[in-house]
């Protein structure tokens, strides 16, 4: 199963690219810690990363500091390394309101969610992979950072058959259920088994295409098949499988019943300190609330928020860091930290908000304390964890500058030849009517603008200023959710929308080539949005059209924009003379245009909007749509009209790509 890493691309490491790779792989091999890689917008920072990857033949974790980044890589590592296992691990929901008590008004939230099955079924072949596999690349969100089930209890939880391996069907069952798959002989998918005379059929964890089939003679496995689960139609014949859990958080009942006994002892404790207090009311709701825990766990090894017991149910003592995606990887895997100057703050922070949250819980009795070590990383355990890191970023911050000495490897020439964009400071009095005087002008030549507010707020009203002035423009915040993002950037890139306004959200990965203009409003207001790395970034965004250019709209000139655009020429000095060297003529940057991240993919953005019948449909909208299309598959496999069901069946599949990043950044 495992393969050499091997980039297979239509070009070469140029520009700066091999000097880069050399450096960092020769770090790699004096196992250095810590490497930075300085590489600007358009300069193939990912593909760096992949040729280092296949110099080194090492598995790595690629973090990204939101999903629609760890998408982009996602998709251009798959690209770059077709013939290994790239896997893409992020927060499986789609809706998340986490536990809370809010003391001041005596509100009491408790915790709703919804699983998103495909990207749950790509965290089970992201572990899977790192178990049995060495060729491995996940690119993963700060999600990593997040309790996970221990990977010696998902390893022992694993069920391994055999062609000619004697073991009952009873007996298959009994193990299959242990593992919390369920048998349904009516609705067959992922992560359930039907049995029909001597034949049981079972859709593992990591897939929902295909289905494996083992065929008894007696209390001996015969043969082994993979199959297509909806027409029966044999794909290839197995000599062994590996059947995973269903959950990460599979957990046996000896485990259970031992950690119901130390769950019980810490309920007893916590009861009396509450009685000591006199504090009844919250003694009577956290031995209520506990026991009904504890009766759900003896019957059926799980309960509703059962991650709060983690702590027992992993053997882990108090305080200790919680089981994550980093006891996963090998030894002697590689860390790259994508836009690390924010993903390393986001790490920073995750631990102190979760923490906050709990506490409350715990001191009114809704929780007890080992709760508490139901959480992500410190960012000192991260520290710890982390194996060789390469922080990669155009803008570099202060900490990871500091682990080497403010020594970094640069990468400031882009194999396109491209420069910097041309920085232009003109007034803020006149800076929207200048602006729609840019919109329209360039709106005529089929180029694109991107325009960045300091609010919401500011953004909306221009929005709305714009387009009765006759700009098509779209404006994007956070709170708009992330297919709806997707959406309006592939609007952009189409020529439905010339102008895009945004907030924050214009700035790290959002790498649009159409763009060759891009307006930062109200530049002289110094802080976090108008610091200097904020307008590197964001003057960045104009580096991947010939014709780029960046007005930034100020009455003064302030420290940042001094030393960011002093940078900016820099890098376009060192550019510039590269060219001049080599006769290089600059080209605009060509991306294809493709957001689909599931693995099985094999359509063209293109191609899915001219598929028939796929509707313009999101959130719970388009959940029930397919729900419904779902229903008709089975009608139609129970008429036996298998040629209608295949079709539905990759008409779900298409359904599923476009609600596949619906879900909002939470991890």
């Amino acid at each position: 199963m495992n393969q050499p890493f091997e980039v297979i691309a239509p070009y070469k490491p140029a520009g700066d690219q091999p000097a880069a790779i050399q450096k960092l792989v020769e770090g790699v091999q004096r196992h250095d810690q810590n490497q930075v890689l300085l590489g600007v917008t358009g300069s193939g920072k990912t593909f760096t990363m992949a040729n280092v990857i296949a110099n080194t033949q090492r598995p790595a974790l690629i973090m990204a500091h939101n999903k629609t980044l760890a998408a982009q890589l996602y998709n251009e590592m798959k690209q770059f390394l077709p013939n290994n296992a790239v896997e893409y691990f992020v927060s499986y929901y789609d809706y998340f309101q986490p536990e809370a008590y809010i003391p001041k008004t005596d509100t009491y939230i408790e915790k709703d969610s919804s699983i998103n099955e495909q990207i749950d079924l790509m965290r089970h072949s992201a572990t899977r992979s790192l178990l049995e596999r060495r060729d491995v690349v996940v690119v993963s969100s700060v999600s990593c950072i997040y309790g996970l089930g221990a990977p010696e209890a998902y390893l022992k939880a694993r069920i391994v058959l055999k062609k000619g391996q004697n073991i009952s069907l009873s007996l298959l069952v009994r193990e299959l259920i242990n593992i919390q798959y369920q048998r349904n002989d009516i609705d067959f998918h992922r992560g359930t088994f039907r049995v029909r005379g001597d034949n049981m059929d079972i859709i593992p964890a990591h897939i929902d295409d295909r289905a494996w089939r083992l065929s008894f003679f007696g209390d001996e496995i015969e043969t082994i098949t993979e199959i297509d689960y909806l027409t029966g139609q044999k794909l290839r014949s197995l000599s062994e499988i590996s059947i995973y859990a269903n959950s990460h958080y599979v957990t046996p009942r000896n485990t259970i019943e031992k950690a119901i006994h130390s769950i019980k002892a810490e309920l007893k404790d916590r009861l009396e300190y509450f009685q000591s207090q006199n504090r009844l009311v919250e003694a009577q709701r956290l031995e209520q609330r506990t026991q009904f825990d504890l009766e759900m766990m003896i019957e059926s090894c799980t309960c509703k928020g059962i991650e709060n017991y983690s702590r027992y149910l992993y053997g882990r003592n108090a305080g200790e860091p919680p089981p994550t995606l980093f006891e996963y990887l090998p030894h002697d895997a590689l860390l790259f930290l994508d836009e690390c100057h924010v993903t390393v703050p986001q790490i920073q922070g995750m631990f102190n908000g979760d923490r906050a949250r709990k506490t409350t819980l715990v001191e009114h009795g809704f929780r007890l304390p080992s709760a508490l070590d139901n959480r992500p990383l410190q960012f000192t355990e991260w520290e710890t964890m982390r194996p060789l890191t390469i922080f990669v970023s155009a803008t570099p911050g202060p900490y990871e500058l500091k682990q080497t000495d403010g020594v970094f490897v640069e990468q400031v020439i882009r194999p396109t030849g491209l420069v910097d964009p041309t920085c232009i400071i003109r007034p803020v009095e006149t800076q929207v009517d200048d602006l729609i005087g840019e919109c329209k002008a360039l709106a005529a030549k089929n180029q694109r603008v991107l325009v960045t507010t300091l609010t919401k707020r500011m953004a909306e009203d221009l929005t709305d200023y714009l387009q009765e002035t006759g700009v098509k423009v779209a404006y994007l915040h956070s709170d708009i959710l992330t297919l709806e993002r997707v959406e309006i950037i592939q609007k952009l890139r189409h020529g439905e929308y010339d102008v895009l306004v945004g907030v924050n959200l214009l700035r790290e990965g959002l790498d649009i080539p159409e763009c060759s203009l891009v307006a930062i409003l109200d530049a002289d207001k110094e802080g976090f949005l108008r610091s200097e790395t904020a307008l590197i970034q964001t003057i960045g965004r104009a580096a991947r059209h010939l014709e780029g250019r960046v007005i930034l709209y100020a009455d003064k000139m302030t420290g940042s924009i001094q030393r960011a655009l002093s940078e900016t020429d820099r890098r376009r000095a060192i550019q510039q003379a590269h060219n001049d060297k080599y006769g290089i003529v600059p080209q605009t940057t060509s991306r294809e245009q493709n957001n689909n991240l599931l693995p099985s993919q094999s359509h063209t953005s293109d191609e899915l909007a001219t598929m028939p019948n796929l509707p313009k449909l999101t959130g719970k909208a388009l959940q029930q749509h397919i729900a419904k299309v779902r229903k008709e598959m089975l009608t139609a496999a129970g008429n036996l009209d298998f040629e209608k069901a295949a079709g539905l069946r990759d008409h779900i599949k298409l359904l599923e790509e476009q609600a596949l990043i619906l879900s909002p950044d939470v991890g």
